[in-house]
């Protein structure tokens, strides 16, 4: 197989880096959302109505996702790919220094949890254009069969973010106390993220246009709906990308992302121990998506993508059933769960490539937003009915969404 030339290599590292940062910017909330909401909301009102408005403001940030993915996606398949990839970053870099230097309730009062909100509502909107827009960029610039180690690229590098933002607050943690946290410690994380996405905005300026978006561009009808045309001739692709993109919400926020407090709150694991144990997963997650990604280009997307599956099931069950009966190997045990969960790295080549290069941007954004908005913002809740019925109901719930990924790898495979 021909290797990546030089240029490739410079794309991939310039579109994982700006991804890095981006989905860090996004998901440092998660990780403090205990503070936040200390901090910005009433000190009356009770702690469990604190608790459910911090996690509704968590969810208003997927809720933007589809509004902001397909407003840019549709001037991605008219404008051009890079103009929207580099605004997307701009869109997330502004919002997360303003909640670094955003003053609290005790300041402001009522003001500060609605200035929060409009700022997650913007970070939705601009993740939302982002990852597909990424992936479409990158997918582009690629050699066909090259496809899936690039897009898993990708996606490695926003998990990436995910790993820079749990050592981060595994650091801050340790380091400081609680009360120099809520004293102005927190605001760190995020004036950091901001200063990296004004570097990675810069460092986009670099990147070239699309080679297929140019070779397209002249014949594309300016009366035409991007939209319009994947709803009318693209159905099929529509509901194939969003089942496997249900497979990527399910995992990336049970098993990487409410997994940590899980594991505190349902098997007393202490807390120091859980969210180092969530380092190495998102680790191994990250290697995952390049080792995926890798092997769908010799051995195929969706069959590489079926068996992959096999073992995100076997893994997470297994994840939860020793600690359930002591978590003593911890370490190994989400180790190797977050290295199948990187399967999830060939997820987007398989849907990107579903669709034809004059309607990919809207099509993938369409389907991947929609479905993540819906599944990964109400994972949470949906989980957490579960977990009276059975402890191990994360785990339950990710083996099905496993066995979906399963039987649709597996139905692509033969329809080839």
């Amino acid at each position: 197989m021909q290797s990546l030339t030089r240029e490739q290599y410079k794309t991939l590292a310039l579109s994982s880096l700006g991804g890095v940062l981006e989905f860090y910017d996004f998901i440092i909330f998660v990780y403090f959302t205990s503070v936040i909401g200390t901090l910005f909301f009433s000190p009356e009102m009770p702690d469990w109505l604190r608790q459910l408005q911090t996690y509704g403001l968590f969810a208003v940030g997927y809720f933007c996702r589809p509004l902001g993915g397909i407003i840019m996606a549709h001037f991605g398949d008219i404008k051009g790919r890079k103009k929207v990839f580099i605004f997307s970053i701009f869109l997330m870099t502004i919002p997360t220094f303003a909640i670094g230097f955003m003053p609290t309730y005790s300041a402001i009062g009522i003001w500060a949890p609605i200035l929060l909100l409009v700022c997650r509502m913007m970070q939705g909107a601009a993740i939302g254009g982002e990852a597909p827009g990424a992936w479409v960029f990158v997918a582009e610039h690629v050699n066909p069969r090259h496809v899936g180690f690039a897009c898993a690229s990708l996606t490695a590098g926003l998990t990436g973010g995910i790993f820079i933002g749990a050592i981060i607050t595994t650091f801050i943690n340790s380091y400081f106390t609680q009360v120099e946290i809520l004293s102005g410690v927190w605001r760190y994380p995020f004036i950091i993220g901001g200063v990296f996405g004004l570097i990675a905005f810069f460092l986009r300026q670099q990147l070239q246009e699309t080679p297929v978006f140019k070779s397209i561009h002249k014949k594309l009808s300016k009366s035409e709906i991007p939209l319009k045309q994947v709803f009318k001739f693209h159905k099929s692709s529509v509901f194939i990308s969003a089942l496997i993109s249900w497979v990527l919400a399910a995992s990336i926020v049970t098993m990487i992302l409410m997994t940590p407090s899980l594991l505190q709150k349902l098997f007393k694991v202490p807390a120091q121990i859980s969210l180092q144990a969530n380092i190495y997963a998102t680790f191994f997650l990250t290697f995952g998506c390049l080792a995926f990604g890798f092997l769908a280009d010799y051995f195929g997307r969706t069959k590489v993508f079926a068996i992959g599956c096999l073992g995100l099931i076997v893994t997470s069950i297994l994840l939860y059933q020793q600690i359930d009966i002591s978590y003593e190997n911890i370490l190994f045990f989400y180790s190797l769960n977050g290295f199948f969960v990187g399967v999830i790295g060939i997820i987007p080549s398989i849907a990107a490539m579903s669709f034809p290069p004059k309607v990919r941007f809207s099509g993938l954004s369409f389907s991947y937003n929609v479905t993540y908005a819906i599944f990964g913002g109400l994972t949470p809740i949906f989980v957490s009915l579960l977990i009276p019925y059975s402890f191990l109901a994360p785990a339950y719930y990710v083996a099905i969404l496993g066995g979906l990924g399963f039987l649709v790898g597996s139905y692509l495979t033969l329809k080839k």
